[in-house]
């Protein structure tokens, strides 16, 4: 049995995105009552926590990754003691909860914001990244905010620039004042000492900023961009090397880790979004000093290929060392994966597939709302579209939206989400994957999930045994899990053709995860969108 200070380290968790979850008090928007009512759903898929997206105190301009008070519900979502409740339910269902912390900026109605552009002699003046203009009144640096524009804002109080890589609204916190890191930790002590199992980290390499303010070299062409924002974005036209990443950060991440060591049984995750995000996922969470996992973007982007997903995974396999990853296919950032990766392939069959070979990875799993149920991206009209993101760089870019609308718990109007109509439309195409369609469908994607998750509890090997690649063709992708004593070969066809493998060795087939294949002596025969778990000599 694995011990419980470790649970994470494999564990599943479960990415609950409030505003859309359900909505107990009748305005149209997720809440926290709405998710601690649904908290004995999310226990009977077999996950071992949650994860929620930000509910802190907010203008919401951001949907609350823009912070007012660090140590507050908004009253959008409710109030502190129904965290209390959540926070209570969910240790008594056994799973744990994990929460959003979004340090490296704040709202700019935070008081410390306020107090800080006042003037340039305020206690909190050097709280947040200034610098003065160009000579010429231009901003400092060639910087760019990844939602459009320049990184800089002019402040007409202080006669200077304000850094911000994401909104106007979002000034960026200044980390290399002492005083700033230790008023974020200080925050964070706070949740921990409430009883959180542990912290998802917005942006965790976007701490630290270069002090001389270099200029951001061009993407040398004919080279890969970041995978970080889309390719409409001129933000992928820079190489990210002094506005991010930066070296400072790795000594800021061994002073959290010695914070979440004081509550054994906590774990951090941090979101990467880099030039190199397998080279600094590896960097950030190795030698057990700093990040306990981390996830990247690599397999949250279009490419899909069983090549590329070969690649990405010798990648970190070269680079790895002891670093732990938490392995991803959607979130509340990207468009859904039914739709991203299984545009073009049968809906029913692919998100299974898709989820059984996320679940054969090493490393960790986060699951989106919704992904258990195989949800498309939802088509939301502009006249509809509430993410800031998606206005700027619309029509190439739509945002956000798509992948954040209503969960979809019956076959109602409004899905069962709330009374009135809600914050985002209801996708009328999600109507016929609501929970209430599928819970009692054998074959439904739902069902599968809860398949999937109990098959890999029942082979410890999945979780967190050591992972080989092996050679089973272009088309296919089969890697051997090993651990715990047993070995499992793993072999998945992603694609809409039957696929032939000859097995590297002799194998046993293995049951309980719901597919189908046919071996005749070392021949595998893989149908469309069907996986193989064998299990090998020691």
């Amino acid at each position: 049995m694995q011990d419980s200070t470790f649970w994470w380290r494999g564990g599943v968790i479960y990415q609950i995105y409030p505003r859309s979850f359900l909505d107990a008090n009748g305005d149209g928007i997720g809440d926290l009552p709405g998710v601690t009512e649904k908290l004995d759903y999310v226990a009977s898929l077999g996950v071992d926590g949650i994860w929620l997206s930000p509910f802190f105190t907010s203008p919401m301009l951001d949907f609350g990754y823009d912070i007012s008070d660090y140590r507050d519900v908004d009253p959008m979502f409710g109030t502190l003691e129904d965290f209390k409740t959540l926070l209570a339910r969910a240790h008594a269902l056994g799973l744990k909860v994990i929460i959003d912390q979004v340090i490296s900026h704040t709202s700019d109605r935070h008081p410390w914001f306020q107090e800080s552009r006042a003037d340039h002699y305020n206690p909190k003046a050097d709280w947040y990244v200034w610098a003065d203009p160009e000579p010429d009144g231009t901003p400092p640096n060639n910087w760019l905010s990844i939602f459009g524009g320049s990184a800089w804002t002019f402040d007409s109080r202080r006669r200077q620039y304000y850094l911000h890589n994401f909104l106007t609204s979002q000034p960026d916190l200044n980390f290399h004042n002492p005083e700033v890191r230790a008023a974020q930790l200080d925050n964070m002590r706070f949740w921990l000492e409430l009883g959180v199992d542990g912290f998802r980290l917005d942006t965790v390499n976007f701490y630290f900023h270069d002090q001389e303010l270099r200029d951001n070299p061009p993407v040398p062409k004919g080279e890969a961009k970041t995978l970080g924002a889309p390719a409409a974005n001129p933000y992928t036209w820079q190489r990210h090397i002094y506005d991010l990443s930066r070296p400072e950060n790795l000594d800021f991440l061994k002073d959290l880790r010695a914070l979440m060591d004081e509550f054994p049984g906590t774990t951090t995750v941090g979101e990467i979004g880099d030039d190199k995000p397998l080279e600094r996922m590896a960097e950030y969470t190795a030698d057990g000093d700093k990040l306990h996992m981390a996830y990247t973007f690599d397999l949250l982007n279009e490419p899909h290929s069983p090549a590329y997903i070969r690649e990405v995974l010798e990648r970190f396999q070269r680079l790895a060392g002891d670093a732990w990853p938490c392995w991803a296919l959607s979130n509340h950032d990207v468009v859904r994966s039914a739709t991203r990766w299984g545009m073009g392939e049968d809906p029913s069959a692919y998100p299974k597939v898709a989820l059984a070979m996320l679940l054969s990875l090493r490393g960790s799993v986060c699951l989106y709302q919704g992904e258990e149920l195989g949800l498309p991206e939802a088509e939301v009209p502009f006249e509809r579209i509430q993410d800031p993101y998606g206005k700027v760089l619309w029509p190439e870019f739509k945002g956000r939206d798509g992948c954040r609308t209503p969960m979809p718990w019956t076959r109602g109007v409004r899905g069962g989400f709330s009374s009135v109509e809600p914050w985002l439309p209801v996708e009328k195409g999600h109507l016929s994957l609501a929970v209430e369609t599928q819970q009692d469908d054998a074959a439904s994607m739902l069902n599968a999930t809860r398949r999937l998750l109990a098959f890999r509890r029942a082979h410890p090997a999945l979780f967190d045994g050591n992972l080989s690649l092996v050679d089973v063709g272009t088309q296919l992708l089969g890697f051997i899990r090993e651990g715990h004593g047993e070995r499992l070969l793993c072999i998945f066809n992603l694609g809409g053709e039957t696929r032939r493998t000859r097995l590297p060795e002799p194998g046993k087939p293995l049951e309980g995860h719901g597919f189908q294949a046919a071996l005749n002596g070392k021949t595998l025969t893989l149908p469309p969108y069907q996986a193989a778990f064998l299990q090998l000599g020691r």
